[in-house]
């Protein structure tokens, strides 16, 4: 169902005004230095800013009401002060979605054409996020200056850009290669999250549980595959929750997205690597493999790879079978036995050009298990639920020409979730970890029985 959007955000009042307090800001910047005093804080500065903010709404209340119009109500007041803070210091018009909990996807196709997804499954048409297509590029080019590691371009000689928030979402924008500049968001409702918390979800049974956090604590290579948006992030963070917390990390990815190290309690030693694009000369750029092989020379106990998109796949196995035991990665696959073929598909197109019968070899000497993440859709009156659960895990055995030879230890049930399958080899192994063979006898598991 979709619901009326909310009242449109007057843009170009919040302009005038934000203009008028940033050029204050900028005088009072400028009187300090020529006077020798020390610049203010950024909490000092958003102060200031907030003052200057209100000093304008009571002057805007006057000329309305000398112009014979009824003053703004305390709502609309409030509402055009928010706005304008968040242009200066925040996501302008992004902010009040960001700030919504509710709300996992936000799309932008334009400025003015903006869909969210709630939490709960439903559909909703927003408001305007800004006044043209030119301020919706401007609001992104400033995002990606202010809110990554280092700043990241967007204009025509750059027109993508891959940005985590500060709140922990994905930002993916394009610019010039589609009719209007068009955004995408993504909320992780999970930043922290423990093998319990997706047991309460629904996403595993207490029989998972056990077995991934065994397979966790006796430092397997473990390989999280799924579609796009089934998870497997969240699956990432939950099985990092079961390392302890005395080992050192080094995470890699494209994009920040895992945050382990925003939780010191849990992960007090953890480095987070970021791949970088090319600056405007063409230089600066750190690719995925590179960022890999780095972090092997930072002495890690296990390196993590938040999403495998490349020939850094190549890297990290080698990493895996020399000695960094219970290393972890996602990948996106349509299947658990899929995820091996798109290891090869990733391995043959690096600059080593690894046939099949290598990759596999090496994916056999590396890989200890697959993890693949499914989802469905429940249809209720107020519209779709994607229910997200594991539905197959596979044991690496060996590797035999162009197959990888696995066991389906965890397959697919009669709902699609995951129900003990094959024997397990190394199960001697998890038992001393902790993990309870009872569970292998309860075939149709705890949501199934």
């Amino acid at each position: 169902m979709i619901q009326a959007t909310p009242e449109v955000t007057n843009f170009a009042l919040v302009r005038q005004i934000r203009e008028r307090v940033a050029a204050t800001l900028a005088d009072r910047r400028k009187d300090d230095d020529v006077a020798g005093r020390p610049a203010l804080t950024q909490e000092a500065r958003q102060a200031y800013a907030a003052e200057l903010i209100d000093e304008e709404l009571s002057v805007l209340a006057k000329t309305r009401i000398e112009d014979g119009r009824p003053r703004l109500n305390l709502e609309a007041e409030e509402a055009l002060a928010q706005a304008v803070y968040d242009a200066l210091f925040a996501a302008a018009g992004l902010q009040r979605l960001l700030e919504d909990e509710s709300i996992t996807d936000v799309h932008a196709n334009g400025c003015d054409v903006v869909w969210i997804r709630r939490a709960d499954g439903r559909k909703e048409r927003e408001a305007p996020i800004a006044a043209s297509d030119e301020e919706m590029i401007e609001l992104i080019r400033t995002m990606g200056a202010r809110m990554g590691l280092g700043e990241r371009r967007f204009d025509a000689g750059s027109p993508q850009l891959d940005l985590r928030l500060p709140d922990g979402s994905r930002l993916s924008a394009v610019m010039a290669v589609s009719a209007r500049p068009t955004l995408s968001i993504r909320r992780h409702r999970f930043m922290t999250v423990t093998l319990d918390d997706l047991i309460a979800l629904g996403a595993i049974d207490e029989a998972l549980a056990s077995f991934l956090a065994a397979a966790v604590y006796t430092r397997n290579n473990i390989v999280v595959g799924g579609g796009t948006g089934v998870g497997k992030t969240t699956l990432l963070r939950a099985l990092a929750d079961v390392i302890p917390a005395s080992e050192r990390l080094v995470t890699i990815e494209n994009t920040l997205e895992l945050g382990l190290d925003q939780c010191p309690e849990a992960h007090p030693d953890v480095v987070a690597l970021e791949a970088r694009e090319a600056n405007t000369e063409g230089q600066g750029a750190v690719s995925m493999a590179e960022l890999v092989r780095r972090g092997l020379r930072m002495d890690p106990d296990r390196v993590i790879v938040g999403e495998v998109l490349g020939d850094e796949i190549l890297s990290l196995l080698n990493a895996m079978s020399q000695g960094n035991d219970g290393s972890l990665c996602t990948i996106h696959a349509n299947s658990s036995d899929g995820v091996f073929r798109r290891i090869a598909s990733y391995a043959i197109q690096s600059p080593e050009r690894l046939d099949i019968v290598a990759t596999n070899l090496l994916i056999a000497g590396a890989v200890d298990y697959v993890v693949f993440i499914d989802s469905s859709y429940e249809v209720r009156r107020s519209g779709r639920t994607r229910r997200r659960f594991v539905s197959s895990i596979r044991e690496v055995v060996d590797a035999d020409d162009k197959l990888v030879i696995s066991n389906e230890i965890f397959r697919p049930g009669p709902d699609g979730r995951a129900v003990p399958g094959s024997p397990i080899r190394g199960i001697a192994e998890l038992v001393r970890a902790g993990f309870d063979e009872a569970y292998l006898d309860r075939p149709q598991g705890w949501w199934g029985a």
